[in-house]
């Protein structure tokens, strides 16, 4: 029971991506600009879709909800990173700690999902275009949306009480520029067997499963794509899913080099680096990569400048 109290008490060390003040400078003015167009591009995209009738639809009621979720994947980790560079007091409480790893768990998952919901609205309207709008309605969207928020949010909980449970003893240093989960587990001087286990199987299956979905449905969007006769329409179908795979051959691509693999494999560095592009740079391309490619976002981004002039 003392280790307990004393393990909620304690503060850790985040080391950040660099302990040279030079760099450091170049790194604070390189992430405040990212973070600030993450949050801006976002909510231009959420502001457009809300703002454009035509924009209505499920697919931007997802996208919609991709972009908030991205402005709170985003500011979970740099506003804190930001401080700890600008006043170089990089010790952050326990339960801070906790809290940082819980939200950021959630919205990370709560992202993965969203990517799988829109792929099956995009195979909905590629492979049964007749039924679209029966079976992509409003209350179903919104049933997607809320299981991806609660699943997500459960999931996290479970690590999140299962990692408050450990004890924490010797150094407290985290060689990461965030509290997440398996920098912190290594640290702690409990048995860890439990959490490495649920993080492989159960984290593992939360990550693949959404995945999973997606490769399925872009299976079934090539086979129906490939039997269109012209070489135009084939093009103008998959341009539509040009943006979403971009994005999730991005997000999936980090974060499975990431976490799915065995523990012994860890490496600091790397998983620093890596962690980097799926957390702060792939949340600030998103509203590039959906209105540059996208007439239809391209039109209501018009509208919201016409509107706000």
């Amino acid at each position: 029971m003392v280790k307990g109290n004393q393990s909620r008490m304690t503060e850790f060390l985040l080391l950040g991506l660099t302990s040279d003040p030079k760099k450091q400078v170049w790194l604070f003015a390189s992430f405040l600009a990212i973070y600030l167009v993450n949050v801006a591009g976002n909510s231009v995209i959420i502001a457009a879709i809300r703002g454009d009738a035509r924009l209505h639809t499920p697919m931007y009621f997802l996208l919609s909800n991709l972009s908030l979720v991205d402005i709170c994947f985003t500011t979970v980790i740099v506003p804190q990173m930001l401080v700890n560079m600008l006043t170089q007091r990089k010790t952050i409480p326990f339960a801070q700690c906790l809290t940082q790893m819980y939200f950021f768990v959630a919205f990370g998952t709560t992202d993965s999902f969203l990517l799988a919901a829109m792929a099956i609205d995009r195979y909905v309207a590629i492979c049964n275009p007749l039924h679209y709008t029966t079976t992509m309605n409003p209350r179903r969207c919104l049933l997607l949306i809320i299981a991806s928020w609660v699943v997500s949010h459960l999931h996290s909980l479970i690590h999140t009480i299962l990692m408050a449970r450990l004890s924490f003893c010797g150094p407290k240093v985290i060689h990461h520029f965030f509290c997440d989960v398996q920098p912190l587990l290594t640290l702690s001087c409990s048995d860890t067997s439990v959490n490495e286990l649920l993080a492989f199987t159960e984290g593992s299956f939360v990550i693949m499963s959404p995945f999973l979905f997606i490769v399925v449905s872009y299976v079934y969007i090539t086979r129906a794509v490939l039997r269109l006769p012209s070489g135009r329409g084939r093009y103008k179908v998959f341009s539509t899913c040009g943006s979403h795979l971009t994005i999730v051959a991005l997000f999936y691509g980090t974060v499975i080099s990431v976490y799915i693999r065995p523990s012994s494999t860890y490496s600091v560095t790397k998983d620093r680096v890596v962690t980097v592009i799926y957390t702060v740079v792939i949340p600030m391309l998103n509203p590039f990569i959906y209105s540059l490619r996208n007439k239809d976002m391209k039109q209501g981004l018009k509208k919201l400048m016409r509107t706000t002039a």
